[in-house]
């Protein structure tokens, strides 16, 4: 007996564009209607994989903002492999998602010495670099060497579900499972429209098959979408469990000395803004003399506090209460992961969002 996930989607598809018209009406509803003309869609992987990684969980309009001076400063793998971490982190600043940058920077230097310069050309082989996931690799190899491979990221579990009538949680790994099935057996025949129906795809997901409101008269799979013939556009695909996001709190440190330096500490690798510049981080403002006199600093009375700003991240809400100090530091003082900027050089680094904002607003008279 078949599973009722499995009876669920063979009774939609009855009512579902077949698989044999899916890439065909896709290509050439791209082909007149997708985007064209972006700054990565060139014949060139190096581009094409900057773009990718830029790409995951960020908006094509956010990266359009990004992507040009990323790839001025750092040309081609080589440039990006001898970079320091800083200035990689330091273009990257704003795009959030910092481990996108930090495996960008590894894996450039896997291209340059496990596969001398050159990118490897298959997806599987691509999956060996840091960052690069199934879905990325398929994209990267399909759009750089036109190979034939699935993609399978949020835009177009979108897309499918919707399409097919597939109930439960993208998220799931049994869910995933078949949506990645699918995928693989929707893929054209020729190679030679890889690239077409790959990015057809996006578009479909990005411009017409959106979240709130899907432009379904516009669509060319509008005639056999299960959601649309059932009314059920907005259920699908099935939202993710819910779970109460957690609220954190943290106070930083806007230590400043006689020059109008800002101390800034790097932050571990891994976790939260990994490798990032960061302010130190109190768990409350009354431990503020104790690391103070940890730092050897002499320290004027606390001044009040700035206003807590609240930063959101996938998982869980972080409440930021700015504590600047004016401090009298010697030389050789301060712990030992850290150092003085000037603002100027400070907003040239790698830093945190809500970092950045604090230091970019100047509110001297509180200092």
């Amino acid at each position: 007996m078949l599973p009722p996930l499995v009876l669920l989607v063979a009774c939609a598809m009855s009512v579902a564009v077949s698989f044999a018209e899916f890439a065909p009406r896709l290509i050439a509803w791209q082909r007149q209607h997708g985007r064209h003309g972006l700054p990565w869609q060139v014949d060139d992987p190096y581009k094409v994989w900057v773009s990718e990684i830029m790409l995951q969980q960020t908006q094509v309009s956010t990266v359009l903002g990004y992507y040009p001076a990323f790839l001025q400063r750092f040309p081609d793998v080589a440039t990006l492999a001898a970079a320091p971490l800083d200035d990689v982190l330091a273009a990257w600043s704003g795009l959030g998602y910092y481990s996108r940058a930090r495996n960008l920077h590894r894996a450039a230097g896997q291209v340059m010495n496990e596969f001398a310069g050159r990118f490897p050309d298959s997806q599987d082989a691509l999956m060996t670099l840091c960052g690069v996931g199934r879905s990325t690799a398929a994209a990267i190899a399909a759009f750089a060497f036109a190979r034939r491979a699935a993609i399978l990221d949020g835009n177009v579990k979108r897309v499918l579900t919707r399409c097919y009538g597939i109930e439960g949680w993208p998220g799931d790994k049994a869910i995933e499972n078949q949506l990645w099935t699918l995928a693989e057996q929707l893929l054209p025949d020729s190679v030679a429209h890889m690239a077409a129906y790959t990015q057809g795809l996006m578009d479909l997901g990005s411009l017409l098959c959106v979240r709130g409101q899907p432009r379904c008269g516009e669509c060319p799979m509008a005639d056999g979408c299960v959601a649309r013939a059932q009314g059920r556009q907005r259920a699908l695909p099935t939202a993710r469990p819910r779970k109460a996001q957690p609220l954190r709190s943290t106070v930083m440190l806007l230590a400043r000395n006689a020059a109008g330096e800002v101390w800034l500490q790097r932050r571990p690798d891994s976790g939260v803004w990994g490798g990032l510049w960061s302010l130190p981080e109190l768990a409350d403002i009354g431990e503020a003399p104790h690391w103070l006199a940890a730092a050897g600093w002499t320290a004027a009375p606390l001044t009040p506090p700035w206003p807590t700003v609240q930063h959101v991240f996938t998982h869980f809400r972080l409440d930021i209460t700015p504590q600047p100090v004016q401090v009298r530091a010697t030389a050789g003082a301060g712990p030992a992961d850290g150092r003085w900027w000037t603002q100027e050089a400070a907003l040239a680094l790698g830093l945190p969002a809500p970092v950045r904002r604090l230091l970019d607003t100047r509110q001297d008279s509180l200092w």
